[in-house]
């Protein structure tokens, strides 16, 4: 039987209420550049005459900041560009932003200020399985109001499955495609012996079970496992993890954590005699990684950088004969979007392309086109007719983006990519590269 559609449940649409604050929008000029302006009257549906409000929480600070900024860089530069063409039915896009600092808490409590107070359109762009795993049961809560969750910065299976995944749509492929990749790839070249690092929550164990469970199908286990807690910085010591690994003598690692822990793990595995791939998935932040490594060790940072291999889930960005990578490198240096001042460390230096960028770039897209569908009197609760209406819709990257109320994940490539010269390129050529 073919699951309801929200606008089939939909058991009332809410009464206008009267509100005016100050919002934060985009404002059109050369830099792209959020300024605060005054808004008209705002209703519980979270549109005026004149906006579409999203809600975002998301790591503007903390050890994983650099995952948040980079990615509602990659968003402000298209919404930039779309306000300055008029909006969406003559309405601008802008949002309400929240710092949740990556931490389940502040994320829920965000939510609820952004469904409450904010009294937003819907949630847009959040960041992690820790929070938006917490986030979820806000939802059901909620559901009565016809919230829903767009494009989070995960690819955990509680917003892919019941009885939560009624309540969010996914851009990008699942861990569970990530880690069966990467396992793929490694049996077929020899490298049977795969361990894991992972971060100790349900980002972590989210990856852990696509790992266990690629390697079932090969009849294999895990050889070793070794975790760290969520919010380890790059100065982070990881001999004792590296020690735990070396001993079941792994032919791979695969990493599920966040950049700077991650980046901690790689640099203490080679100084440790671990030379063997070291994977990450796509959530890492593959620049910051990069970054950690290259401002310690500079020209001699390709010793520590030659073992990894990172999986994404957006093509190149250097890719630049897909319509959307050229439309994205013109959108990013155009507007070359800065932190939210509000949440602005100065000793953030944001990069000018990156893979996290990208993807909040065609998170962005896909967001207008939606709001485009949901037509000139958008409503929550026919909201998600208007995203099930996108049907093999190109979105100018290779492959096409399809919903449907059993299909509630748009995308399901992944792309694998190496260091080459201090930057990231594509992998091609695995047994090449890794071969034992």
């Amino acid at each position: 039987m073919a699951k309801l559609t929200r606008r089939q449940l939909a058991q009332s649409v809410l009464a206008a209420g009267a509100a005016i604050a100050p919002w934060r929008a985009f404002a059109a000029n050369p830099t792209g550049q959020a300024s605060t302006v005054p808004s008209g009257p705002l209703t519980d549906s979270g549109v005026t005459d004149s906006e579409i409000v999203l809600g975002v929480s998301t790591a503007f600070k903390g050890p994983s900041r650099g995952l948040g900024i980079e990615l509602y860089r990659g968003a402000v530069s298209y919404f930039a560009h779309v306000n300055d063409q008029g909006g969406v039915h003559g309405r601008r896009i802008v949002l309400k932003l929240r710092n949740d600092g990556y931490q389940p808490v502040p994320a829920v409590e965000n939510s609820v200020k952004l469904i409450v107070d904010d009294k937003v359109f819907a949630l847009f762009g959040y960041v992690g399985t820790p929070t938006v795993t917490r986030v979820l049961p806000v939802l059901k809560k909620f559901q009565d109001r016809d919230f829903l969750l767009f494009f989070p910065f995960t690819g955990a299976q509680p917003q892919r499955q019941p009885p939560y995944d009624e309540f969010a749509f996914n851009l990008r492929a699942s861990y569970k495609q990530e880690t069966a990749g990467l396992v793929d790839n490694f049996i077929a070249i020899g490298r049977e012996r795969i361990a894991v690092f992972y971060q100790a929550d349900a980002y972590g164990r989210s990856g852990w079970a696509g790992v266990r469970a690629a390697l079932k199908e090969y009849d294999k286990k895990l050889v070793g496992e070794a975790t760290y807690r969520r919010g380890e910085q790059y100065t982070a010591v990881m001999r004792a993890q590296v020690e735990r690994l070396k001993k079941v003598n792994p032919d791979a690692v695969i990493c599920i954590g966040s950049y700077a822990a991650c980046a901690a793990f790689a640099r203490d595995a080679v100084d440790g005699g671990l030379e063997v791939p070291i994977a990450n998935l796509s959530f890492v932040g593959s620049e910051n990684l990069l970054k950690n490594l290259t401002d310690e060790f500079g020209t001699e940072s390709e010793r520590y950088s030659r073992w990894l291999v990172n999986s994404q889930v957006v093509p190149s960005y250097e890719d630049l004969a897909m319509s959307s990578i050229s439309e994205y490198a013109d959108l990013m240096q155009r507007y070359d979007p800065t932190p939210p001042p509000e949440f602005e460390e100065h000793d953030y230096v944001p990069f000018a392309k990156s893979f996290t960028s990208l993807e909040g770039f065609l998170n962005a897209k896909l967001m207008t086109e939606i709001l485009k569908r949901a037509g000139p009197s958008p409503s929550r609760a026919l909201l998600e007719d208007a995203v099930f209406s996108i049907q093999n819709h190109d979105l100018g990257i290779g492959e096409m983006v399809h919903f449907s109320p059993e299909r509630r994940q748009g995308l399901d490539q992944v792309y694998y990519t190496i260091v080459d010269n201090n930057r990231f390129v594509g992998l091609t050529d695995w047994e090449g590269k890794f071969a034992t």
